[in-house]
């Protein structure tokens, strides 16, 4: 991608709107938050106090709408926490640049590095960078840095007070998770009436499974609706692809396809009942003839051989689905079958998070890591911004840095989208506040009321546009400054060019020192495979062996690949939008290796969902496929690493071998898998596979090819972008 096309990409991304459920409750209760502080600071204190409360309030607010599954009043305690201990540190050191400036760097350089932890707590460190800045404005003393850190700190705990006082919808992101899993299959069920061979993004079955991860406080109040269904979407998928696919289990044409794709119909009702149930908190009912779909009739049952068993197993696993549908939350939901001493997914608490932070810091501190790249960029760019903005004629210079950080993302993508709409958001919100502190002129208790909606509207907004949120966030500080008595002749349109200038900057440093996905799209790919390949072995050693022991090595191996899969996927679609060259692969070679590689894991569901139980009689030939497949995977691996082409001579040899021995076998989907793996890593090795030659005529043809894209866009001759 040329960086004209980037950057119109950016200026589009960051503009859109996006869909999302709007919750005004929410945003109500966080906005009544700031006003418990404002006005008591107000009519107790000085303007300087309630603007120090509402930056508490407001932020520590802001951090609760992030995407995380910890209690909500934890994040506001933590977020003003934060918040307080960088404003006092800044208060301490804001005398002199020479203690300023190092703590500043240090401080933003940690920020940075929060984001090995998840974009949650690398979005609040951020804000904390912010607010040690602002304080450099105020007077600087012990005794008021303790006293405006206690009055910022007291503006999160009244958000946690709130949160803790009038909780709404208590576990509705962890509802709303497992009803998206439920859903997602929903989905992928009727997608495979029509398509047998649709693919699946497993991304809601992680996010459901993130969900289900709390701490024993959690446990014990956990609804008990949330407690099983998120196993029964992972069992039920493998089952209705095994049933739809025309290689494993119905026939193409003919009574046993209507007949499957009856019971997908009634598959696909069924989990949508369950996720409706999940997500209100209600009984569902799901229709007579889906109920009727469901009854297996043995002697006149079209299907046949493993079909016929993934319909039987399908209307089991759908049976449990129904009483959680029928339940809702009244009573106590039936449990999955399983081991009885089954555990469930810890969450460290907040006081144990510290060995996990070490753990997910320590291997990006490194020169390659984009997060640790992100950090040092963070801290130049805070450092340097602050010095620029001392320079400058102007008063609240620190608004420069303060875009720079609140602006910047690890990826090329976000950074620039969010420097656009910040732009974009910022001019709207100063020309709406400017307009209306003019025509009410100076008074301290309606701009508090006017900030106070401000920061409602900014809540209700945050999840449809960073620009739309950030145009009500740039009047909530217009009316903050009003109601300290800034005239807004002078700090208006001084804010307008520093946060110009700010979100320059920000970009500037990106292209300095960039951290581009694209030179990473062959490590991730080798990673993926290597996943994908002891993930595969796992099913045929279940096949060889069907143990407890194999079975859980299964389950650890499809975890273990689906997160390399969502770490390939999320740099796929960051190297997708950078205007940088291909390197090792083009994009053309990197979608059809995408390809290959979700046919070779599709491969593996299906012999998945048909794999032997404790009983069942082993099928020893697997064992020999399941060994020549890691060992080929993996070395195919770092051939792909290191940009050598990749051979299967062990799977070829493994599979000739099965042919002598698969007269009577028994095997018959696990055989038909293994011959759909073998051609789906031939189809990776022609993706990847070149000569020097051929790689540099096909980097070659990649960029005449964008050219040639880039030209017919520009006179109107190309395809017309989806949505635009």
């Amino acid at each position: 991608m040329t960086w004209l096309r980037a950057l119109r990409e950016v200026v589009r991304s960051g503009l859109t709107i996006e869909e999302a459920r709007l919750e005004p409750l929410l945003a109500l209760r966080t906005a009544v938050g700031v006003s418990m502080v404002i006005g008591p600071a107000l009519w107790l204190a000085s303007p300087a106090y309630a603007a120090s409360a509402a930056l508490g309030a407001y932020s520590a607010g802001a951090a609760t709408f992030q995407r995380t599954w910890r209690p909500r009043k934890v994040i506001a305690l933590g977020a003003g926490v934060g918040l307080a201990l960088s404003t006092f540190l800044g208060y301490l050191a804001a005398g002199r640049l020479a203690t300023f400036l190092p703590l500043l760097a240090v401080w933003a350089f940690a920020a940075g590095m929060a984001w090995a932890v998840g974009s949650t707590a690398g979005i609040v460190a951020a804000t904390t960078v912010g607010s040690m800045l602002v304080t450099v404005t105020l007077p600087t003393s012990v005794g008021r840095a303790l006293e405006h850190a206690g009055t910022i700190a007291l503006g999160g705990v009244a958000q946690a007070l709130l949160i803790l006082l009038f909780p709404i919808r208590r576990w509705g992101a962890h509802r709303d998770a497992l009803a998206d899993a439920l859903a997602a299959v929903a989905d992928y069920a009727r997608r495979l009436r029509h398509d047998p061979t649709a693919p699946f993004d497993p991304e809601p079955l992680m996010t459901a499974r993130d969900a289900a991860a709390v701490t024993p406080s959690q446990a014990r109040t956990r609804p008990p609706v949330l407690h099983g269904p998120r196993g029964l979407a992972e069992r039920i998928r493998p089952v209705v692809a095994a049933l739809a696919d025309p290689d494993v289990g119905a026939p193409a044409e003919g009574p046993g396809r209507d007949r499957a794709r009856e019971l997908l119909d009634a598959a696909a009702e069924v989990l949508d009942a369950a996720a409706r149930s999940i997500r209100r908190g209600t009984p569902a009912e799901v229709s007579p003839e889906s109920t009727d779909a469901l009854r297996v009739d043995e002697e006149h049952e079209v299907l046949e051989g493993p079909a016929r068993q993934a319909a039987a197993r399908l209307v089991e696993l759908l049976g449990e689905a129904l009483e959680v549908a029928r339940c809702g939350t009244r009573g106590r939901t039936p449990a999955p079958p399983g081991p009885a001493n089954a555990q469930f997914l810890v969450r460290p608490t907040m006081f144990r998070l510290v060995p996990v932070v070490v753990r997910a810091v320590r291997p990006e501190l490194r020169r390659d890591s984009p997060v640790f790249r992100h950090a040092v960029r963070l801290a130049a760019v805070a450092t340097l911004g602050y010095l620029i903005a001392a320079r400058l004629p102007v008063g609240h210079g620190y608004w420069v840095p303060i875009t720079s950080v609140m602006v910047m993302r690890p990826d090329f993508h976000r950074t620039y989208a969010r420097a656009v709409a910040r732009l974009a958001g910022t001019l709207a919100g100063v020309a709406l506040a400017t307009g209306t502190v003019r025509a009410l002129g100076p008074d301290a208790q309606v701009f508090g009321l006017l900030a106070v909606v401000s920061a409602g509207l900014s809540f209700m907004l945050n999840r449809t546009g960073y620009a739309y949120s950030q145009c009500f966030t740039a009047a909530y500080v217009v009316f903050l400054l009003g109601m300290g008595g800034q005239a807004w002749e002078q700090t208006v349109p001084e804010r307008v060019v520093l946060t110009l200038l700010g979100g320059a900057l920000a970009m500037l440093a990106y292209v300095v020192f960039p951290a581009w996905e694209t030179p990473r799209l062959p490590g991730r790919l080798a990673d993926w495979l290597a996943a994908e390949g002891r993930y595969a072995a796992a099913v045929l050693r279940s096949y060889a062996e069907p143990t407890r022991e194999h079975h859980a090595d299964l389950r650890r191996a499809l975890l273990a690949s689906r997160e390399a899969r969502a770490a390939w996927q999320e740099t796929y679609d960051r190297a997708r939008q950078e205007p940088v060259r291909p390197r090792g692969l083009t994009s053309r070679e990197a979608e059809e290796a995408q390809e290959a590689l979700k046919g070779f894991d599709r491969a593996a569901m299906l012999m998945e969902s048909h794999v032997l139980r404790d009983d069942s009689r082993p099928v020893p030939e697997a064992e020999r496929l399941a060994e020549a497949l890691e060992a080929d995977t993996a070395q195919a691996a770092v051939d792909v690493r290191e940009h050598r082409n990749p051979d299967w001579a062990r799977v070829e040899e493994a599979l000739h071998a099965w042919e002598g021995a698969a007269a009577g076998d028994g095997s018959p989907v696990v055989r038909r898998g293994a011959e759909m793996q073998k051609q789906a890593l031939e189809d990776l090795a022609t993706a990847v596979s070149r000569t020097p030659l051929e790689r540099d005529v096909g980097s070659a043809r990649e960029e005449q090819r964008v050219r040639a894209a880039e030209a017919a866009e520009g006179d109107g001759s190309g395809p017309a972008h989806r949505g635009g």
